[in-house]
């Protein structure tokens, strides 16, 4: 396999098993060395002793890694810098499933709060954090993990889908970073796969019609999942791409609405056009003085 990725250091979180797991594999395989962050341990230590044994030299690391705080998030890139010297690539990866169908579930904030603080703020929390260290080595990609839900709506997944929907709508938010500082934001977004999240999400519960229709549901590969990562991580045209995984191999991209009619004229349009250049000055200006609060 050619080393495309030789002398590129990524930070993937969620990433001590499935897919996370498996793309860190695939980082490795092409030349890249990897930073694993993730609230399982055992399984992420386990991950990290398998990269190393079969590669025959240190390529990965991990640390214990709870996205909601902003602390474990720059320890986890802060590691990466000490370990690899530097962060290319992102995989904001990690995500749960539990209590989706939360409607007449009982009013429980810690409930609710953790399924929108991992899946979403988790995402904003890690993006912020590694535009900063990306920016620091001159550029770079970052990958959020959103789903064919953040498109899509139903009952059984209610929180689940708007935690994706808000994965979305932060990616689609990202373009003017690559003419600020080379940093470029996409999202992948896969259907069904057969992994510890599918179970979370299927429910399960007695008399749920739900159960039935998932056991039916096509699924996509973990291979054609990674695929879509490496494509976001290695084609450096996509830039605020969603870009779906599907079943029977698909990967194509999701196009967002395009601006209503009704909120352009040709004033405005012209005064947008116009200020383009400024409004890359001003992101580079906020950035530099992000980089000089935070120290990075």
């Amino acid at each position: 396999m050619t080393k495309s990725l030789q002398g590129k250091v990524a930070v993937l979180t969620g990433a001590s098993r499935n897919i996370g797991k498996a793309v860190a594999t695939e980082l490795v395989k092409r030349g890249a060395k990897v930073v694993i962050g993730d609230v399982l341990d055992a399984e992420g230590e386990a991950t990290v002793k398998e990269l190393n044994t079969s590669a025959g030299e240190k390529v990965a690391a991990f640390i214990h890694t709870d996205v909601t705080q902003y602390s474990a998030n720059r320890a986890l890139f802060a590691l990466a810098e000490s370990e690899f010297g530097g962060v290319d690539i992102a995989f904001l990866n990690a995500g749960i499933g539990t209590n989706a169908n939360t409607m007449f579930l009982p009013m429980d904030d810690a409930m609710d709060d953790r399924m929108l603080d991992i899946n979403t703020t988790g995402v904003v929390k890690g993006t912020k954090v590694a535009m900063l260290h990306l920016a620091k080595r001159g550029g770079g990609v970052i990958v959020n993990t959103a789903s064919v839900a953040g498109f899509l709506a139903g009952p059984t997944m209610s929180i689940y889908n708007a935690s994706k929907h808000g994965v979305i709508g932060w990616t689609r938010s990202c373009a003017i970073y690559q003419p600020v500082c080379n940093v470029r934001v996409n999202a992948v977004c896969p259907t069904w796969v057969d992994t510890d999240l599918a179970v979370d999400l299927a429910e399960n519960d007695e008399g749920n019609p739900f159960t039935e229709i998932f056991a039916k549901m096509p699924r996509v590969s973990s291979e054609t999942v990674v695929e879509a990562v490496l494509t976001l991580i290695e084609d450096e045209s996509r830039n605020t791409q969603t870009l779906l995984a599907l079943p029977g191999g698909v990967i194509r991209p999701q196009e967002p609405v395009s601006q209503y009619p009704e909120l352009v004229n040709d004033e405005f349009a012209q005064i947008a056009a116009k200020r383009i250049p400024d409004t890359v000055a001003y992101y580079k200006r906020k950035l530099e003085e992000a980089r000089k609060r935070e120290g990075i």
